[in-house]
């Protein structure tokens, strides 16, 4: 399996212009071995929606995977209580 194209939405900057540079770092770090493995050990789709999750600290990852066009698509970066609201 190649790498998958990482795209990020428009409102994934907005979600990390207000971390901490570590943080966001950490969090950057971990996104890039989505590109190699978009499924990887630790990741948990959530239920009812076509989404997963990675946890990252105290902050998640929200993300979708489209496997026809090899693309990993990051929708959202929260800290846990608030990622899963609207």
């Amino acid at each position: 399996m190649g790498r998958y194209r990482l795209v990020f939405r428009k409102s994934v900057a907005r979600d990390l212009r207000g971390l901490p540079e570590k943080d966001v770092a950490r969090i950057l770090r971990h996104i890039e071995g989505l590109a190699a493995s978009p499924r990887p050990v630790g990741s948990e789709k959530l239920a009812g929606l076509e989404r997963y999750r990675l946890r990252v600290g105290t902050y998640r990852v929200l993300y979708e995977i489209e496997d026809g066009i090899i693309t990993v698509i990051i929708v959202k970066i929260a800290h846990r209580k608030d990622a899963y609201r609207g």
